[in-house]
């Protein structure tokens, strides 16, 4: 049996709300995202995902996302954390229609 690597992803730090700077907190699965925002210590309460919004994820700090990068999260441009909300929202919609079926 083969094990794949789960990633973390982070995008840059460039939405402005109060008095800070923001960013996402996006994974290919669902449940390391959960893992890596408590290792972080978010709380879950933060977390933002279906059917609030389209795709799972949490909006870090800049200083959390610096936390979040030497821990082990990918950064990604503004067009990559696009691509990889994309692809995040088609697998959790394809994960619900195979079950509806």
């Amino acid at each position: 049996m083969q094990l794949t690597a789960v990633a973390v992803y982070v995008d840059d730090a460039i939405w402005r709300f109060a008095g800070r700077r923001w960013c996402h907190l996006m994974a290919d699965d669902e449940a390391e995202l959960h893992r890596f925002a408590r290792r972080l210590g978010i709380h879950r309460a933060s977390y933002q995902g279906p059917p609030k919004t389209a795709a799972p994820h949490y909006d870090i700090t800049g200083t959390e996302r610096d936390r979040a990068v030497r821990l082990g999260a990918v950064e990604c441009s503004r067009e990559e954390i696009v691509t990889v909300f994309k692809r995040v929202r088609i697998a959790r919609a394809a994960l619900h229609a195979f079950r509806a079926a």
